[in-house]
């Protein structure tokens, strides 16, 4: 079967969407972050033209402990303003649950990508096929290997943390993103 190319693109969110979309982010603000679990978190960013503090709500793909960091990956490849974003500003803080930390972005080389696109379609399946199915890959046909090759072709950020986590203060809604 032949495959346009390129592969046709998910259309942009409508207005009930995107207002869909950023009720994840107005749930942290509200201190509900731990209804997301580990497996979602809040980046806090600062944006390359305007300068001002930016939030989004990305997936973990995968956390480790030793030395604590984060795999997330961007659903709209390296055109995401968040991911470009990091790319201006790798020193960022994230939220899990009710605690923040000072991150620094690590942008994953492809071939390590394809590794991590395997591992994260053996642990969530039906998400790393919604992934793959937004952009445009179809990565099931060849089961672990077109995985990895879907995963060559997905931007992936690694969020190594920088100095110990801190509670969220009382008095202050948010934190400054560091400097």
């Amino acid at each position: 079967m032949n495959q346009p190319y390129p592969p046709p693109r998910a259309r942009p969110p409508t207005r009930w969407r995107r207002k869909l979309a950023g009720l994840p982010i107005l749930l942290y603000r509200a201190g509900l972050g731990p209804l997301f679990g580990r497996r979602m978190l809040l980046l806090i960013h600062t944006g390359r033209v305007s300068g001002l503090s930016r939030q989004d709500v990305i997936e973990v793909v995968e956390q480790d402990t030793a030395p604590r960091s984060w795999t997330v990956a961007s659903g709209s490849a390296a055109s995401a303003h968040w991911y470009r974003n990091l790319r201006h500003t790798p020193q960022v803080t994230i939220q899990t649950g009710r605690r923040y930390h000072a991150v620094t972005a690590h942008f994953v080389p492809p071939e390590e990508c394809g590794l991590i696109m395997e591992r994260y379609a053996r642990t969530r399946p039906r998400a790393a096929r919604t992934l793959c199915s937004s952009l445009g890959l179809a990565a099931e046909a060849d089961g672990d290997r077109g995985y990895r090759g879907a995963g060559e072709r997905i931007a992936f950020v690694r969020l190594e943390e920088s100095r110990p986590s801190f509670p969220r203060p009382a008095s202050s809604p948010a934190p400054e993103p560091p400097a």
